[in-house]
């Protein structure tokens, strides 16, 4: 009954009570006739003692209504005869007769204005007469038409016979939500969207190999996957035993392709192990044939129902050899820091930035530690690579120091990588090979976390900025020769307020780095929960990842 709200006087019992004498004269025989009727039309079951309530007080003089909360047609009916209500300006319906013969005389054209009324009354409340006309309609919306104005009734329906269409229609209404209910109850519906979902379910993500370490060696405990990147769960497995229990294998490609093959084993097929074909005598090319068989039942052979092969690789196209030699369909998915592939893991990139402590801090380096102009750390030296042949070009008129472990190099110093490239204006951030979407941590770590403008060389600009705002780098490809870099950098190592501008972008973002390798294990699991059980497979991973 709270629908509608106009100025209030004296609480919600006594704005219904002026209400009810103001609308009680009109009735054409008076308020107490008013009363009557209204009690003839109220339910039988459960109403009946406070209709005699509503008569004794109708026909007792100068009774005033409590001041106690009570539903509108009672205060409707307990409204004295012959008294002005509260802030009304019409007279009670026995003041006089003139009064009476008016409400006798309008009677008609009252019935005609009252759909009107309620309609205006639930359309707009911006006046204080239009707030008093829509506490008026008020009853009729919350306790329907009977408990409203005894006046208007809807076609076909008499007072006291049977239910209103409203009635009827609700409780039809009621009914087929009760059985809507009860159908999704017995799980035939989906979910309705507002539920909360269930939690996802477990996940087993077993890591043939941790990459990048001897076979032998011993492996490393697993990450939790809820505490390092909040995702629920994951088992993750080392222990190859448990290989019938994963929905997901993870096969690092560096590892993959070198040394023996090394591949799961047929699932429900009997296979030899190594121990008893030692114990045959075979010759050279029985056994290279048993080895070769072997292996094409491994990798063709079945595998526990729903599991999924992952390859995994972060390396370049140029530094990912035996490619080709992969059978196709080998892999249901791919994992890499290609955007396209199935489980994106790139090497870093940028969130929204919530406080100012997220890294890298503050708005902009402090341009007092920059001591140096352009800085580069490389580990792997290559006088054939695109990157080493524009240092050349590029230290000729700007100069630049290199660290690491390789051609020019020195070692780093002791403060650290990050440390030591934030005392620098700039850094080289050239990738080994030119790929889509290869951009890896010389970007993100070397160069934005720790505060030094990147000079980028890779994938072509557009590429760069599918990730990065255009403003927060220099790409090579701008200018047409390295001169005209090099005079770009004095340029701006000349003007701090436009070098400033290139760390607009930290205003707005913070820098994430992927931690290798537990948290493509965990985005794995991650995809596992969310792709559901459809099939998949890789037809051709060399022409993918190639191209």
């Amino acid at each position: 009954m709270h629908h509608l709200r106009g100025p209030r006087r004296g609480g919600p019992t006594a704005q219904l009570a002026r209400l009810g004498g103001s609308r009680a004269h009109r009735h054409p025989r008076g308020g107490r006739a008013f009363a009557r009727s209204l009690s003839g039309s109220l339910p039988p079951a459960g109403v009946a003692g406070r209709s005699r309530a509503m008569r004794k007080e109708a026909d007792s003089d100068g009774a005033a209504p409590g001041r106690a909360a009570r539903p509108a047609h009672l205060a409707l009916a307990a409204r004295p005869a012959g008294t002005r209500g509260e802030g009304s300006q019409t007279r009670g319906p026995l003041d006089s007769g003139t009064a009476l013969s008016r409400s006798r005389a309008s009677g008609e054209r009252q019935r005609r204005l009252e759909p009107q009324r309620q309609y205006e009354s639930g359309r707009r409340c911006s006046t204080p007469a239009d707030a008093r006309r829509a506490a008026a309609a008020l009853p009729e919306r919350s306790m329907g038409a009977q408990w409203g104005r005894a006046a208007v009734w809807p076609r076909g329906l008499r007072k006291g016979r049977g239910l209103p269409r409203t009635a009827r229609a609700l409780a039809a209404a009621g009914l087929l939500c009760t059985a809507l209910a009860a159908y999704a109850c017995w799980g035939q519906l989906p979910p309705l969207p507002w539920a909360s979902s269930a939690p996802p379910r477990p996940v087993g993500v077993l890591l043939w190999w941790e990459p990048f370490r001897r076979r032998d060696s011993a492996a490393r405990p697993p990450p939790d996957c809820w505490l390092r990147f909040n995702i629920s769960g994951c088992r993750l497995l080392t222990d190859r035993a448990a290989y019938g229990e994963a929905q997901a294998v993870l096969f690092h490609h560096r590892d993959l392709v070198k040394g023996p093959p090394d591949w799961p084993p047929p699932w429900g097929v009997q296979v030899h192990t190594a121990e008893e074909l030692e114990l045959r005598v075979l010759d050279d090319e029985e056994e290279a044939a048993a080895a070769a068989a072997a292996e094409a039942l491994a990798v063709s052979g079945p595998r526990p129902p729903g599991q999924r092969w992952v390859w995994m690789n972060f390396e370049s196209p140029s530094h990912s050899p035996g490619l080709r030699s992969l059978a196709a369909n080998l892999f249901n998915w791919t994992l890499s820091y290609r955007a396209d592939s199935d489980v994106f893991v790139p090497y870093g990139y940028l969130y929204p930035r919530t406080h100012p402590g997220e890294q890298p801090p503050g708005l902009a380096p402090p341009l007092a530690r920059k001591r140096g102009l352009v800085a580069w750390v490389v580990s792997n030296w290559d006088e054939r690579q695109v990157r080493v042949r524009y240092y050349h070009q590029l230290s000729q008129h700007v100069p630049v120091d290199v660290f690491g472990k390789g051609g020019h190099g020195r070692p780093v110093p002791d403060i650290g990588l990050l440390h030591t490239v934030a005392r620098y204006k700039f850094y080289l951030a050239f990738e080994n090979s030119q790929h889509l979407d290869y951009i890896t941590e010389k970007l993100w770590r070397n160069s934005l976390l720790a505060g030094a403008v990147p000079v980028v060389l890779g994938p072509e600009r557009a590429n760069y900025e599918r990730f990065v705002p255009r403003g927060a780098f220099i790409h090579v490809d701008d200018f047409p020769s390295a001169s005209s870099l090099a005079a770009y950098l004095l340029f701006l190592d000349r003007n701090p307020a436009v070098y400033r501008r290139y760390f607009y972008w930290r205003r707005s973002y913070a820098v994430h780095i992927t931690s290798f390798w537990d948290e493509p294990w965990c985005r794995a699991c991650q995809a596992v929960q969310m792709a559901g059980d459809r099939p998949k497979s890789v037809p051709n991973l060399a022409r993918w990842f190639e191209r």
